[in-house]
């Protein structure tokens, strides 16, 4: 991107993802970016996070049958939770491992995943006190 204007767009966007310590859908990032620069479109977003993501400074988080999120690039192993009341996706420290065991005998496993799905801390206090 060049210019004034891109460069405190694409600032503006990467400052989006960083501060959310989570990922964070597009509409997540573009509402975040606007309150730094008024008037930023989602275009521009969506051009902004192809760019990222091909100089490797984001990763996009894939989510089960919706839109892919996106986050800082980690070096660290990780997985996500996703409420089902807010649909914000959170990151989640460490990793299970040992997931081998689970595959099939014979099979390797290359690779993981793994996203929880549940209530956030937001949504399950909402939750506790409409039952009060």
């Amino acid at each position: 991107m060049s210019g004034e204007r891109d460069t405190r767009q694409r600032r503006a966007i990467l400052g989006a993802i960083r501060s959310a310590r989570r990922p964070l859908s597009p509409q997540e990032i573009l509402a975040a970016a606007s309150a730094l620069v008024p008037g930023l479109g989602t275009a521009t977003v969506y051009r902004t996070v192809k760019l990222l993501l091909e100089e490797g400074g984001i990763a996009a988080v894939a989510v089960a049958g919706e839109s892919p999120r996106y986050e800082v690039a980690h070096s660290d192993h990780h997985h996500h939770f996703q409420c089902t009341a807010c649909r914000r996706v959170f990151d989640m420290k460490g990793c299970p491992g040992d997931l081998h065991r689970l595959a099939p005998r014979g099979f390797r496993v290359d690779a993981h995943d793994l996203t929880l799905y549940g209530r956030c801390s937001d949504c399950g206090r909402r939750g506790a006190d409409a039952r009060r």
